[in-house]
């Protein structure tokens, strides 16, 4: 797993940034110990560190290039000669020659670093799905950047003020989507991007963008077998040089297609690794225990207890270097430890599948909502939406409150939409945040993001615009971090097929009605693996990797001590009205434990994070 990090324009001797270079870098080897590179001059450093399988690294005349993952050229040329020179070598090569433009050629999972300490230039750049995070912060001089902000922030001129919007948008979001980050000054590059630094001036640009060309025709057969040929492809480029190979094996569509496919791959059965949990509605065991039978797998259960979660807080909280409030993380730990201990050191994500082929469930129910606008706008404006809103709102007939409760969100535009059941603005953050707390943020910062983001995407249809904003919001700033930190807690490493450059390119140009057919989810993807995957598998209801902590908070007494101590430390920090986090454990957490034992994780892992900072 490990990183990257570095800066120009800073120091006083080699002697010193070698010091500051290496606890920079403790910080990226800290879980697993994999074996670093560091260059060092006067002003000038660049650490990547990394297995084998993902460090990639050439020095020549002052120009020192680092990559970090899994890379390749989209130039079969240039591919063969990675066989000789290796990746970074060539990137060099093509460098000189045309400069920052040769990152559009670049494909895969990967950080790229050049770093020419003659002429104080730097070029960083993350892969087009953002699949690892990247930070920089502008220096007086020069610029510091790294794939961690725990390792930045042991330079010296990091600044590590903590920003009050980044914690608003923390418990607005469940995270801190970039660019922004739970610090005032460094910045996080958005998937497709790059940063040039040169002379003292700094360039951001994006070098890649969704673009959706929705009117390509062909048949299902050819489709079918583009897409079969892409999954294998996908494959053997993610377990290219490891020995050691495992899947997380949750029981749904992608990881089932990812172990049957890893089989297929290697020809030897998989080895599958699955997390339940003994609760009510989030144990999907039986249908892992389905798809492993299937396939054949060397399957590895493990069953997470409320004890399991108490005692992983504190350790997942701290490897976040931002405060994270996805509670997947708690299991993704765990099986991820599982398969460490059986010696994979390759473990495969199926992250990403639903959002390149429309697996989500909240697509169909904007689907259903958007018929709405089909409706003449005079009709639906003037008539229809003033009467339901004010006639049918008081009625007693449940038929009349499901026509109300339909209109009323059918009317709101979309994105904004989306986040009608966003737990902030049901609690309404006047009530949730202290006025001197509010007084210092824009509470309009993450409605102003989503628009952006939402209307960025180069297409015309919502389903095509649901995905893209999924892209970043659901994958690059959620999923993908959550799986990524646990396994490098665990200290095995991490890859995500589905997220192989030309699969996003097949995703482009799928039609939309392949990926949503008015309700019916992911129909290309179900239709093309009927007669790979278990039917059992493709009719299943979708079900989140969802942690039962509210309704284990209300039983398991030491969970409760766990929340009772954060919260009440939380208080302290005047952020939250105390009556607030009260009631959330008091009153709010009886009426449904689900629902709003989000809120009472989200504070705590807040607080965690905030406890571990301060060692």
């Amino acid at each position: 797993m490990s990183g990257v990090c570095g800066w120009v324009g800073y120091g006083q001797s080699v002697v010193e940034n070698q010091q500051i270079s290496e606890s920079m870098a403790q910080v990226l080897t800290r879980f697993d110990h994999s074996r670093s590179q560091i260059y060092v001059d006067e002003n000038s450093s660049l650490a990547i560190a990394a297995s084998e399988q993902q460090l990639h690294y050439f020095h020549k005349n002052d120009i020192i290039v680092g990559i970090w993952g899994h890379a390749k050229f989209n130039n079969d040329e240039l591919n063969q000669l990675i066989l000789s020179q290796g990746i970074a070598g060539v990137l060099l090569d093509q460098w000189v020659n045309n400069g920052p433009s040769i990152i559009e050629s670049l494909l895969g999972e990967f950080i790229c670093c050049l770093v020419n300490a003659k002429s104080h230039e730097v070029f960083i750049a993350v892969d087009r799905m953002g699949t690892r995070p990247l930070y920089y912060q502008i220096l007086e001089n020069g610029l510091l950047f790294g794939t961690s902000l725990d390792a930045m922030m042991r330079h010296p001129l990091a600044k590590d003020e903590i920003s009050n919007q980044g914690i608003y948008d923390y418990i607005y979001f469940h995270m801190v989507p970039g660019p922004n980050t739970i610090y005032r000054e460094p910045r996080r590059l958005l998937p497709g991007e790059y940063i040039y630094y040169k002379h003292g001036t700094l360039t951001v640009e994006r070098y890649w963008n969704a673009q959706f060309r929705e009117n390509e025709v062909q048949s299902f057969s050819e489709l079918k077998q583009s897409f079969i040929s892409l999954l294998h492809t996908s494959m053997e480029d993610a377990i290219a040089g490891y020995q050691h190979v495992g899947a997380f094996l949750s029981g749904g569509t992608d990881s089932s297609t990812i172990a049957g496919m890893l089989q297929e791959v290697t020809g030897k059965p998989a080895k599958t690794f699955s997390i339940g949990f003994d609760a009510p509605g989030y144990d999907e065991m039986d249908y892992a225990r389905i798809a492993a039978r299937h396939f054949s797998t060397n399957h590895h259960e493990y069953y997470v207890t409320p004890e399991d979660v108490a005692s992983a807080i504190p350790q997942v909280a701290a490897i976040f270097d931002q405060p994270f409030g996805n509670a997947s993380a708690i299991p993704s730990f765990y099986c991820a430890q599982m398969a460490k201990k059986d010696g994979i050191d390759l473990l495969l994500g199926g992250d990403g599948g639903d959002e390149l082929f429309g697996g989500n469930v909240r697509y169909a129910k904007q689907y259903v909502f958007s018929l709405y606008e089909r409706i003449p706008s005079v009709l639906r404006e003037k008539i229809i939406t003033p009467f339901a809103l004010s006639t049918l709102a008081e009625s007693n007939i449940n038929l009349f409150r499901k026509i109300h409760s339909y209109i009323s969100q059918a009317s709101i535009p979309m994105p904004h939409r989306m986040e009608t059941y966003n737990l902030l603005i049901r609690y309404g953050y006047q009530d949730v945040f202290t006025e001197d707390f509010l007084s210092n943020i824009d509470i309009n910062e993450p409605a102003s993001q989503i628009n952006q983001t939402y209307h960025k995407a180069e297409t015309t249809t919502l389903i095509n615009r649901m995905l893209a904003y999924d892209w970043k919001y659901t994958l690059t700033d959620n999923d993908l971090p959550k799986v990524t930190k646990a396994c490098e807690l665990a200290a095995v490493d991490v890859a995500y097929p589905f997220l192989n450059s030309e699969m996003v390119s097949f995703s482009e140009r799928l039609r939309p009605e392949l990926k949503l057919k008015k309700t019916k989810l992911r129909y290309f993807f179900k239709e093309a693996l009927r007669d790979f995957l278990p039917k059992e598998i493709i009719t299943k209801q979708k079900h989140g990797f969802g942690l039962p902590f509210g309704i284990w908070l209300q039983e398991n007494k030491l969970l409760q001590a766990q929340a009772a101590d954060c919260l009440t430390d939380l208080k302290k920090r005047h952020i939250f009205r105390v009556n607030f986090i009260d009631k959330i454990l008091s009153q709010y957490l009886h009426q449904h434990a689900s629902y709003h034992g989000t809120m009472v994780w989200l504070l705590m892992m807040l607080e965690c994070w905030y406890k571990q900072r301060s060692r």
